[in-house]
């Protein structure tokens, strides 16, 4: 049985998915738009994908956005997110501005969950997560393959890695070549939940031909699914509405 991990005012859980929606915008006028339709939406939490934000290397701005959308948002769940380039993320920056970028978002007091990609360096994962922690932030450490879909012992692995190394909720994301891949990344999801988790995991399969793995989590092991209002940060992405109507069909 994995740990629940209670963030605000939801839980991820085996046995229930939580549906995530992108919050994208290039100026803080435009986030502030989108915050707005965001917030009466449905979703179980919010996720600001930051390097979309023009202002992103300008941490009085990035301070400024947060507070104002921490305002918009109330009491909606906050994951600060900066997508890397070589993980299909809009903006290149330092592996040590990336550092530093999370950690003065979750030491801000603005956010609820902080997302660390696992091919970075050990000793920076750790400095960071231990900060998050210290200042009572969550997590999740993600990896992303735009590309192809690994063996179901490597995706494993790279769950199990995230666990290790202190993630709160290990998530991983591939492309699916083959419908035979959609299944490797389900059986993967299913094996790791019932063998090695010690903690809720998120898994996704990408594109349309990945769309089932975004509505079985609670079958499989997946305990986010992401949702979108609008502009999807991820192929494969579904509208919120269809998506709550989908889970619930199935379960």
């Amino acid at each position: 049985m994995t740990k629940a991990v209670t963030v605000k005012n939801i839980t991820f859980q085996e046995g229930t998915t939580l549906i995530c929606v992108p919050l994208i915008g290039k100026t803080l006028d435009e986030l502030k738009a989108n915050a707005r339709t965001l917030a009466t939406a449905g979703a179980d939490l919010i996720e600001w994908r930051i390097d979309h934000f023009t202002q992103v290397r300008e941490p009085q701005h990035v301070r400024q956005a947060l507070s104002d959308l921490r305002q918009i948002l109330a009491d909606i769940p906050l994951l600060f997110t900066f997508r890397s380039k070589k993980e299909g993320g809009e903006t290149e920056i330092s592996d040590e501005a990336y550092f530093e970028l999370n950690r003065q978002a979750a030491l801000s007091g603005l956010v609820d969950l902080i997302d660390i990609e696992l091919f970075n360096d050990e000793a920076q994962i750790r400095a960071v997560i231990d900060a998050a922690h210290g200042a009572g932030v969550k997590v999740i450490m993600s990896n992303h393959d735009f590309h192809k879909t690994p063996a179901q012992e490597d995706i494993i692995y790279r769950l199990r890695r995230m666990q290790d190394l202190g993630a709160d909720l290990p998530k991983i994301a591939v492309m699916p070549q083959t419908p035979q891949d959609v299944l490797t990344l389900l059986a993967a999801t299913l094996t790791m939940k019932e063998k090695y988790a010690t903690r809720p995991i998120i898994t996704m399969s990408m594109a349309k031909m990945g769309g089932v793995s975004r509505v079985t989590g609670r079958l499989f092991g997946s305990a986010m699914t992401f949702g979108t209002v609008g502009q999807a940060s991820a192929p494969g992405q579904i509208a919120i509405k269809e998506l709550r109507e989908l889970m619930d069909i199935l379960y």
